[in-house]
């Protein structure tokens, strides 16, 4: 539910017991005092089904005043998440961008302030409803609608803006057929807010790079694979804390991980889970994780892996390339070379393609780390993204699935400090 509106605000409950006690006082009765708030309601929207990148829709909002006395002014406000946008917005409306921080992704306020009586017990609606455009990178979207009494313009929250509309002014006008919501049935005290679903018609490809990696017995190198939404459409899960999507990474047999990365628990069968930064992923963005491997000893044939988790993905129609190779070249192993040797692929690689989850993603990026030691070398395949810095010590475990000792958490715990643990033990719990 959208909070409400800036100011000091009481709810409905505590005003009308503060009120009931004054008129008490007075001799009247507290139930005038209940009757007068403003009791803003907002007609039911149904969600939007099926749009398609580059079209438009129209907003049908439309609000009842329940309480018993007129309204001076009343503002609008239309705030829609990332794969949409504002059109062409009347002089009446500002526009702030929105988020793109602490775990809010980047959205676009409106609010449209009408100066004109709204009288109690009818239905109002804008003479021509809002319209908002559908872009490429619209998926799974939303549309927040408030009708206000007060001035409901983000405060901290934005992070650019205002830029006032150009249109004509848009007024509100009576709706005579439409059915007024019943007296006493607002929610709150003097707004009210309805979240419509938007739903395009549109894909999202996420996917994951593996890495070859090369070195001598004893060498430590690093590993870096990579989650990518290739998109074209965005991805949000809708739930702060809950990862876009989990990757799956397993490590070449022969080999220590000595350096784990932030986003990644180790699993009882020696494989790492990894989460993501947020709790959804833009269009061209993901996730890197990065990690150094010790080369304990040459084993012929030695891969590993990574790949998407194993849940739907109804949008994610490619799965070629939901799992792909780690390979290892040990050098000098019996006078020569032993282990997997191939190339990076993007898809089909070891670790059983994941055929499905919701997602939505944070923020991502990726550089190939040089490695440490003994001349060994790593190189992983390019995407696109953004740096993830997050990494934490990890105690010494094997490609071949020994488990992390308690003691070795509680080391690395204290390696990445308090705050990074909380983001990841919050981010894994959320994840399952």
């Amino acid at each position: 539910m959208f909070p409400p509106a800036p100011g000091s605000r009481v709810s409905r409950q505590t005003a009308g017991a503060v009120g009931a006690v004054a008129l008490i006082a007075l001799g009247a009765s507290p139930v005038a005092a209940e009757d007068a708030t403003p009791g803003l309601v907002l007609g039911e929207m149904a969600p939007f089904e099926g749009v398609k990148p580059g079209s438009t829709f129209a907003v049908p909002a439309s609000f009842t005043n329940t309480g018993s006395e007129a309204l001076a002014k009343v503002w609008l406000s239309y705030e829609v998440s990332h794969g949409l946008s504002h059109t062409e917005l009347p002089s009446n409306c500002l526009a702030w961008k929105v988020g793109g921080f602490d775990e809010i992704p980047v959205s676009t306020k409106a609010v449209c302030a009408f100066d004109q009586t709204v009288k109690p017990g009818v239905v109002y609606a804008p003479e021509k409803a809002l319209t908002v455009g559908v872009l490429d990178s619209a998926l799974y979207d939303s549309v927040n609608v408030v009708a206000s009494a007060q001035d409901n313009s983000p405060g901290d929250e934005a992070s650019s803006g205002p830029v006032r509309g150009t249109g004509p002014v848009l007024k509100l006008a009576e709706q005579p057929d439409a059915t007024p919501a019943a007296p006493g049935s607002a929610e709150n005290e003097d707004w009210d807010a309805q979240k419509v679903a938007v739903n395009a018609a549109n894909t999202a490809d996420f996917q994951v790079t593996g890495a070859r990696l090369k070195g001598r017995v004893g060498d430590t190198v690093d590993l870096t694979v990579k989650f990518t939404n290739a998109g074209p459409g965005w991805m949000y899960r809708g739930t702060v804390g809950t990862p876009a999507t989990q990757v799956l990474i397993k490590m070449p047999a022969g080999t220590t991980v000595t350096k784990g990365h932030g986003y990644c628990d180790k699993l009882p069968s020696g494989t790492y889970e990894c989460g993501t930064s947020q709790a959804w992923v833009d269009e061209g963005d993901g996730e890197t994780y990065t990690f150094k491997l010790r080369i304990d000893k040459a084993v012929p044939g030695a891969k590993g892996s990574v790949a998407l988790e194993a849940k739907p993905r109804p949008f994610d129609r490619d799965k070629a390339n939901d799992a792909a190779d780690i390979t290892l070249d040990v050098a000098g192993a019996d006078g020569g070379s032993t282990g997997g040797g191939g190339t990076t692929t993007s898809g089909g690689g070891a670790g059983s393609p994941s055929t499905g989850g919701t997602g939505v993603t944070g923020g991502s990026g990726t550089t190939d780390g040089s490695s440490t030691g003994g001349g060994s070398s790593t190189t992983g395949a390019s995407t696109t993204g953004a740096t993830n810095s997050a990494t934490t010590g990890d105690l010494a475990s094997t490609g071949s699935g020994s488990t992390l000792p308690l003691a070795g958490a509680a080391v690395a715990a204290v390696g990445i400090g308090a705050g990074a643990v909380l983001v990841v033990r919050r981010r894994r719990a959320a994840g399952r």
